[in-house]
Order: C-alpha cells, then sequence, then structure tokens
C-alpha cells in the first residue's frame, strides 16, 4: 500500500511540474531570456559598477607624467574629471596591437562629442615610438579624439606603471614577434581616478577588459568572448554617474 500511494504522489508532483514549469520555460526560450549572461547585464550589484580593491583600500591611478603625440606634456591630473581607457601598446606591433586600437577607436567613435570620454595610452617601446612616429599612428588609425593621448618617455617609469601601478603585463622578450610581450588589456577608470570594473555573477570584478579581441568578431579561438560592447556599456554608466 506504501509503494502505491508513494507512485501516486510521484504521478501527481510530475503533472504539476509539467502544467506549472514547463510552459514558463518555454516562454523563455521563446524570448532568449534564458539564455541571458549575467556578467553582461550586471546581475550581483544590479548593473553598477565595483571598484578594483588592494588591501582593502580603493585602488587609484599612479602618477604619471609623458610626452603625448604633439610633444605636450601630459599627467594623470589631466585626466581627472573625464571617464577613460588606459592601454600598452607599441606601434610596431605585429600582433594585438592593430586589433587592440582599432577597438580602441570603435569606442572613440562611440562617444563622439562626448568631452569627458579620454583615452591614455602607453608606448613600451618609448625609445622607438617618438612624438613623431606617435603622430603617424595617430593618423593612420584615425584617432580624432582631442583627449585620446598616446604617450612616450621614460623607459623604466612606463613599465613600472604597467606592471606595478596597473598591473598589466608588459615585458621585453626577444623571443616573441615584436620583441616585446604584453596582455592586451584595457583598464577603466573614473572621474575621480579611481579603477573601476563590472561585476560578475559571483559579485568580483572583471578587472579588466580584454582589448585583443575584435569587437565584430565576437570570440577568438580559444573561445573567448570579446568586451568592448560592455566597455561602451560601462563607460556610459560612469559617464552618467
Amino acid at each position: 500500500m506504501n509503494k502505491k500511494y508513494t507512485y501516486v504522489w510521484v504521478s501527481l508532483i510530475v503533472l504539476i511540474f509539467g502544467i506549472i514549469v514547463i510552459p514558463r520555460i518555454v516562454e523563455r526560450l521563446s524570448s532568449n531570456t534564458v539564455v541571458e549572461n549575467d556578467r553582461l547585464n550586471g546581475s550581483g550589484q544590479n548593473g553598477t559598477l565595483g571598484y578594483i580593491l588592494l588591501d582593502g583600500k580603493k585602488r587609484k591611478v599612479p602618477s604619471f607624467e609623458f610626452i603625448n603625440q604633439d610633444s605636450v606634456l601630459i599627467n594623470d591630473k589631466d585626466y581627472l574629471g573625464k571617464v577613460y581607457v588606459v592601454d600598452f601598446f607599441f606601434t610596431r606591433c605585429p600582433s594585438i596591437c592593430p586589433v587592440m586600437t582599432t577597438n580602441l577607436v570603435s569606442v572613440q567613435n562611440h562617444f563622439i562629442g562626448e568631452k569627458d570620454f579620454a583615452i591614455a595610452s602607453f608606448s613600451i617601446t618609448p625609445d622607438f615610438d617618438t612624438p613623431a612616429v606617435l603622430r603617424e599612428y595617430v593618423e593612420k588609425y584615425e584617432v580624432n579624439n582631442e583627449n585620446w593621448n598616446l604617450m612616450t618617455g621614460d623607459h623604466d617609469s612606463i613599465y613600472q606603471l604597467a606592471n606595478a601601478g596597473f598591473n598589466i603585463f608588459a615585458a621585453e622578450m626577444p623571443d616573441v614577434p615584436g620583441g616585446f610581450e604584453h596582455s592586451g588589456l584595457f583598464a577603466l577608470v573614473d572621474k575621480d581616478g579611481y579603477l573601476r570594473s563590472r561585476i560578475d555573477e559571483f559579485g568580483n570584478p572583471i578587472v579588466y577588459y580584454r582589448g585583443a579581441i575584435l569587437e565584430e568578431k565576437g570570440a577568438n579561438d580559444q573561445g573567448e568572448t570579446e568586451e568592448i560592447g560592455i566597455l561602451k556599456e560601462d563607460i556610459k554608466k560612469l559617464l552618467e554617474e
């Protein structure tokens, strides 16, 4: 008798599940909401951006001072009051830099006329990337945002800024194409000079945005998806703060 009643209860539960739950799943599938990515919708923080912490304190952009493509001295204080993206590159890079710059031009064009948006690009081959070389690079990629500075200067200071200041890897490596290795990551900075980032589904910041995957391609050979669309969304949020 007990086994008979058990079968009845199990059948009843399955029937209720089929009546209530399955139609909802079908509805979500038809509207594509079931595959919505938490990382894209900023769940966990209601779409807000988190701060990058170091020893429990909000990380701020370290001081810097370099020469830009117009031979103008630029420092970190020039960026206060602006939302900006930071990257490290070099003009002779045969691999990821063209992709990174192409993505940044896309971001630049997305925020045309936005006076509070800027970009800070630092050359990791400053001995070769003089202001004149950087000016040619600017013209080649149609960089037209007046707040986009491509900077060069003291070799050790730039590597210190990359590896210790931003924790974005850069190093001289004679065995790799171009002789230099770097991560291809973008950092996002708010108007007060703090490093900011999208929060993932676990409540942790993604920290950096992958800049070496073409936005139009969507993913690379390793299956990593581009994050330029996410970056644009997050820039907009910071501009509205």
